[in-house]
């Protein structure tokens, strides 16, 4: 059939192509007709474009609602390099803070052993009780402490949670890394009767203690403002797969210029481990950390606390080992380590060379933690001194030292003793 056109037709040719133009009808109603249509071309376009601008904006929100639900609050004080975590991913790393996975307990809170998905391994998640007065501003004073100090004898913190628990209460808590070997305080005493008593060797007890020394000395001089720990004792003490001791738990640390600028005073520690001058009102001072390194070398040596029951009527642990220096250091030394003496004396084929340097080691290392924990601060080492000092006796220990070397890097500790006697 025939088609019938009532509009003109152009055809033109151009380089081989045919184009085909239709100019405007002359008909009202297909002018009608193609004005209806663009309109819906162009609404239809419009509708299409704020739909997927809807779609985008929802979709973003969503992300942005679910990510900040994912995210906990930053602490101020601690940078990027820390990985977030929230209340919910450190519930189930530690089974619900299931009592089976409780490492330990604290002033201010529990310490929980658990698998963070972030880091895949072991570690250990310590939960303050923000109800204990004082919680908050150890968890602050460890954020600050832990903030910028990185040294192979510190216990290294992961990350920090700063949220609130399905509860809605407030929940903070530290990560760190989890040390296989628990605490010092665990090797040297019995976690009870049911449990037999950990050994420790005397040279796995001589580099504990240059390992705390050597954290001590870090802290106190090589730090950009110098710290305090104000609690060093043996629970505070941990010890990785190797054996490798790393001083934690900084809540009541402090900063040596905020000290100085500060008027508050108080005891801050542990009993038997703070210093005599905290006690008279004294502030805190790196001398503080001294006297109570002494009394855990002490410790580590005769394997008695200072709240042991045989110290009293005025007899403390400091002056138990001053006395033995006079009459004779062996008799205070734990029983383990002369058991071991002799095994390593029976072994060795000049028996009494071996037996006299390891009476030297024992009973350096018992001048050092008496000079150390000298009741008056002025008296005291430092702890660069006492690190330079811990290694000459390990050189000792070991067998590599010359006599006349020997004789020069240990007379401080002569010089020492021969003042102990008149305080």
């Amino acid at each position: 059939m025939p088609v019938e056109f009532q509009c003109s037709e152009i055809v033109s040719f151009v380089g081989g192509i045919h184009e085909l133009q239709l100019p405007p009808c002359s008909s009202q109603a297909s002018k009608k007709r193609g004005i209806s249509l663009a309109s819906k071309v162009k609404f239809s376009i419009i509708g299409v474009v704020l739909g997927l601008i809807s779609l985008s904006c929802f979709f973003t929100i969503l992300y942005r609602v679910r990510k900040s639900r994912r995210k906990p609050f930053a602490v101020p004080s601690l940078e990027d390099p820390f990985m977030n975590v929230s209340y919910a991913e450190l519930f189930k790393a530690t089974n619900e803070f299931s009592p089976a996975n409780l490492i330990g307990t604290g002033s201010f809170g529990a310490v929980y052993k658990g698998i963070l998905d972030h880091v895949g391994t072991m570690v250990a998640v310590k939960v303050f009780n923000l109800q204990r007065r004082g919680a908050l501003r150890s968890f602050m004073a460890e954020c600050e402490a832990l903030r910028n100090i990185r040294h192979r004898n510190l216990v290294k913190i992961l990350t920090c949670c700063s949220s609130i628990d399905f509860k809605g209460n407030d929940f903070k808590a530290l990560v760190y890394e989890y040390l296989f070997n628990g605490s010092l305080e665990k090797w040297l005493h019995r976690e009870g009767h049911d449990q037999p008593r950990r050994n420790l060797k005397f040279t796995e007890r001589l580099n504990i203690a240059i390992d705390v020394a050597s954290a001590l000395d870090y802290l106190h001089n090589h730090c950009q403002t110098s710290i305090i720990h104000q609690d060093l004792k043996p629970s505070n003490i941990l010890l990785d797969e190797d054996m490798i001791a790393h001083v934690g738990d900084f809540g009541l640390a402090r900063f040596l210029s905020e000290v100085a600028h500060s008027s508050s005073v108080g005891m801050k520690g542990s009993i038997g481990y703070i210093a005599p001058e905290y006690a008279m009102g004294g502030k805190a001072s790196t001398q503080g950390d001294v006297y109570s390194y002494g009394i855990l070398l002490l410790e580590m040596i005769t394997r008695k606390g200072p709240t042991d029951d045989m110290f009293k009527d005025n007899l403390s642990l400091h002056h138990f080992a001053k006395l033995a220096l006079a009459e004779g250091v062996m008799e205070i030394v734990d029983p383990q380590l002369i058991l071991e003496e002799a095994e390593v004396i029976q072994g060795n084929e000049n028996q009494i060379n071996t037996r006299n340097r390891m009476h030297d080691c024992l009973i350096s290392m018992v001048k050092i933690g008496v000079l150390c924990s000298a009741e008056s601060p002025r008296k005291r080492m430092q702890m660069r001194d006492v690190v330079a000092e811990m290694h000459t006796i390990k050189d000792l220990c070991l067998g590599v030292m010359i006599h006349q070397d020997k004789q020069v890097r240990l007379q401080i500790l002569d010089e020492g003793l021969s003042y102990l006697r008149h305080y």
